[in-house]
């Protein structure tokens, strides 16, 4: 039986691969636990640039906790409803890989698995507030993304900086285990890796575009409104300048929380002369508006594995001033990473300082070259072709 087995998968397989060679484009299921935000963008925009069929199965994108605990098997259950054909399954980090094909191995033990990893649970800085901290229940999280990219045949990080940070990672965290510790699925993981940087319709922008301030040189924070993002560091930045004596506009963008840090309250009155934004935009035309008219993207982030808010503003030609960590050398060359990126903050506050006062120069600088190999027009088709890479030749 064992045989007949391998022998029928054999064939379905080597079916699959001679239809993928004759036609352009193949089917893949693409699902998403937490469809919400960059998650929600990243797949239905894919879905609407890609020269494949994608279909989506979603959940909500809420209660992130136990979209990872059970999210697989509410997948399973609209993957069995649907009659949609399928060459591969496409899985992002939110997903119990395991779950999902355990519930679904009667249709799907001869399909290609990939996963894209938008973040990661292990490398992910957790708060300390966290009651899964406190109660040291945070590994299992970590521990649903490593056995989901053991069983993918395929993994893809949006960014090196992220691929190299979770494989340097994960040794110490299965160490911490009693026995049977898998260091060697390590390298298992690591062979099936690779880069795959984010898509993002950078072009959307394009029809908002705005002439630059003529007025107070205008400083940029778009990012959520969350501690991993470090606006301590920001603001306290922008209090330096102040007591200097120099003159700025803040536009603070983003998207906050019940539990936003105490830092954005008090700049509210101690930056209240020079914030002109406060808040989310309620449209795509608005936060691109301002985008385009802001000036200098200070950033101090503690965390970003891609940095799509930072991307953007970067692409609206706004000047960035940047860690020199996490993703964000691999967004401008390096010929220019001199000017662009800061090691400590005395540096932060010496570049940002240098910008305010040569505002004039800066705004005559251009940055959308950089980025706009992220847009969705010139990364497409690589995704196109390792998806039908893997679907038609993995086997």
């Amino acid at each position: 039986m064992l045989f007949c087995f391998k022998s029928a998968k054999n064939i379905t397989l080597k079916l699959r691969k001679n239809a993928l060679n004759t036609t352009t484009s193949m089917h893949i299921t693409l699902l998403e636990p937490f469809f919400a935000g960059s998650h929600a963008a990243w797949a239905t925009e894919y879905q609407k640039y890609s020269q494949h069929q994608i279909n989506i199965l979603s959940l909500k994108g809420r209660h992130w906790k136990w979209r990872m605990y059970g999210g697989g098997i509410a997948l399973a259950a609209k993957f069995l409803e649907q009659k949609t054909p399928t060459d591969l399954i496409l899985a992002t980090d939110m997903l119990n890989l395991n779950d999902f094909l355990a519930h679904t191995r009667h249709k799907t033990a001869d399909i290609p698995t990939a996963m894209y990893f938008h973040e990661n649970q292990l490398t992910y800085p957790w708060s300390a507030t966290d009651n899964d901290v406190k109660l040291k229940r945070d590994r299992h999280y970590s521990f649903i993304n490593y056995t989901s990219a053991l069983v993918a045949d395929k993994i893809f990080f949006n960014s090196k900086y992220h691929l190299e940070s979770y494989l340097g990672a994960l040794p110490n965290f299965l160490r911490k285990f009693p026995d049977n510790k898998g260091l060697k699925n390590v390298k298992k993981i690591a062979d099936k890796s690779e880069v795959l940087h984010l898509g993002m319709n950078l072009k959307h922008l394009d029809s908002h575009k705005k002439p630059k301030n003529e007025k107070l040189p205008l400083i940029l924070w778009n990012h959520r409104w969350e501690y991993d993002k470090n606006p301590d560091d920001f603001f306290r930045a922008l209090y330096i300048l102040k007591e200097k004596g120099l003159r700025f506009e803040v536009a603070l963008l983003g998207e906050s929380y019940q539990n936003k840090p105490a830092c954005f309250e008090e700049a509210k009155t101690k930056l209240a002369d020079e914030i002109v934004h406060y808040g989310f935009a309620e449209s795509f035309e608005d936060y691109a508006h301002w985008l385009w008219k802001a000036d200098i993207l200070p950033v101090t982030s503690n965390q970003d594995f891609f940095g799509g808010s930072v991307v953007q503003a970067i692409y609206a030609n706004c000047y960035p001033i940047l860690p020199k960590r996490l993703a964000y050398p691999e967004h401008l060359p390096k010929e220019i990473h001199k000017h662009h990126y800061f090691e400590n903050f005395e540096q932060l506050v010496e570049m940002l300082t240098k910008a305010v006062e040569n505002i004039s120069l800066i705004r005559e600088q251009n940055f959308d070259n950089f980025v706009k190999k992220y847009d969705w027009t010139e990364i497409v088709g690589k995704y196109d072709a390792v998806f039908k890479q893997l679907g038609g030749y993995l086997h």
